[in-house]
């Protein structure tokens, strides 16, 4: 570790970036449907059409992200931060009260979102604490509802910016 760089203020002054609030979901080994809140999505590449996110290490669901051949990115809209909440929290049957479906690689596809991106994994690679995977995006949907944003620590609407 950089000890000239502390851990906190490092993570302080990445928050005055303004990003989106996705969900990620894949399936474990067993089929079970595993979820959880990044905001480390990205775009990479328009062809061929590749996204990125990144997870920690130490995170109880990756396991099942790095074993998983599939993954689906859904973009939540101003109206999910309950949702967002639920998937960053320690509850262990987060698709219980869910309405999904199953896409490529038994993966389990929520049905509202403002986007939604199947990927199968491309690649992945170490980066640090976390592992980052990237995607070969193979659908893409879009509802037209209004983005969810996190800045500084606090879930934002599009109109508060």
């Amino acid at each position: 570790m950089n000890s000239a760089i502390d851990p906190m203020r490092l993570r302080d002054a990445m928050g005055n970036f303004i990003t989106g609030v996705t969900v990620i979901t894949c399936s474990d080994s067993a089929g079970n449907p595993v979820g959880l809140t990044a905001n480390s999505f990205s775009s990479v590449s328009l062809d061929p059409p590749l996204c990125l996110w990144s997870i920690a290490k130490t995170s109880k669901s990756f396991p099942a992200f790095n074993a998983a051949s599939h993954f689906a990115v859904h973009v939540l809209h101003s109206g999910q931060e309950k949702l967002s909440r639920l998937f960053s929290s320690k509850v262990t049957d987060r698709f219980s009260e869910l309405d999904y479906e199953l896409g490529a690689g038994n993966t389990p596809l929520l049905k509202d979102y403002s986007a939604r991106f199947e990927c199968s994994v491309n690649s992945r690679y170490a980066g640090g604490d976390h592992l980052i995977m990237v995607g070969r995006i193979l659908s893409l949907d879009t509802l037209g509802k209004e983005p969810l944003g996190f800045f500084k620590g606090q879930y934002k609407k599009l109109a508060s910016f």
